[in-house]
């Protein structure tokens, strides 16, 4: 069997606003968002809905504790993230931080 790969991403709305999830297929994610279905954030005012960020976690659990670090930043360090000018790096204590990209 398979091993199920976990995906955290963001979303960008219709409305610009981001939209933080996770999913272990994120083309299906992303196409029941956009018909209404899963997350009640994204109303019919704000789709359609574009994937703008994502990365692979090793498990649900990862998956799980990444999303709610992220839910935790603020908007302009998801919008950096979602743009390409900052990235991800873990820590060594196993956490994350938001690092700018060289070159941008």
């Amino acid at each position: 069997m398979a091993a199920t790969r976990w995906q955290v991403y963001l979303v960008r709305c219709r409305d610009n606003t981001l939209y933080c999830g996770i999913a272990t297929d994120l083309a299906r994610r992303l196409a029941q968002h956009n018909a209404g279905a899963g997350a009640k954030y994204i109303v019919p005012s704000r789709r359609p809905s574009t994937c703008v960020w994502k990365r692979r976690a090793r498990d649900q659990g990862e998956a799980l504790r990444l999303e709610y670090w992220l839910k935790q930043r603020t908007v302009a360090d998801k919008r950096r993230l979602a743009e390409g000018s900052a990235g991800l790096r873990r820590t060594p204590d196993g956490g994350w931080r938001i690092v700018a990209k060289k070159g941008i």
